[in-house]
């Protein structure tokens, strides 16, 4: 088996079972749309049809505008089909933490030579949304409340193994997301899943809040990602 074997069969098998917190939903566009599987298999097949080792690059979970409408991580469907040039029929999204990362991959070379060298996905692979106040769904992340994290730990706990088995370099895991790193670190003392792990920002949060010094983030990806060594 590729690793886009095993990816596809993952996403494909993607379940949460059990209870979640009153007021939150799960989002899982593999079950919720049968575009999102095939469009995801096209992906996975163009970029890791093979056995060569990629070092992992963990996002919080998918949000409703990029893998929570596509499936693939930090990719919105606009970035899919123009760049990537795999089409949805049922799904437009433009999202910008899709825009910051794909001018990062831009920078390091193009999506054939990153995702040559780089996996992308979430510590939770599966999104959530809660409803809000004015009873509208919006993006939850897995840490926004405490009894939800609990809720989905195995879980996440289950889903990090499989995902170091598609063929991953575990000595290192580069985590977007400070917070997200602190849970990740719980985990990983429980399970010494990664030897290392290198933190950024998340792109969301440069986008919203750091956009004017949005070259100096990704001159400082682009440094740890090519020079890992430089984050120890």
């Amino acid at each position: 088996m590729t690793i886009a074997d095993r990816i596809n069969r993952f996403n494909h098998e993607l379940n949460l079972q059990g209870s979640l917190p009153d007021g939150i939903r799960v989002m899982n566009p593999f079950r919720d749309n049968p575009e999102i599987l095939e469009a995801s298999k096209g992906f996975y097949q163009r970029y890791y049809d093979d056995n060569l080792p990629r070092r992992l690059i963990l996002g919080i979970n998918p949000g409703r505008l990029g893998a929570g409408a596509t499936g693939i991580p930090f990719t919105d469907s606009k970035r899919l089909s123009e760049i990537c040039n795999i089409r949805l029929q049922s799904v437009a999204t433009h999202e910008p933490s899709s825009v910051f990362v794909y001018d990062l991959i831009s920078r390091y070379g193009g999506v054939e030579k990153f995702y040559h060298d780089f996996l992308i996905s979430s510590l939770c692979p599966l999104g959530f949304i809660r409803k809000s106040p004015k009873g509208n769904w919006v993006n939850c992340n897995y840490y926004d409340r405490e009894d939800l994290f609990s809720a989905v730990r195995p879980f996440i706990l289950q889903t990090l193994r499989k995902q170091t088995g598609f063929g991953t370099d575990t000595s290192i895991c580069y985590v977007l997301g400070k917070k997200n790193a602190r849970y990740l670190e719980k985990i990983n003392d429980q399970a010494g899943l990664f030897e290392r792990l290198v933190v950024f920002d998340h792109p969301r949060f440069i986008e919203q809040y750091k956009s004017r010094q949005r070259e100096e983030y990704i001159s400082g990806y682009l440094k740890l990602l090519q020079h890992p060594s430089l984050g120890d």
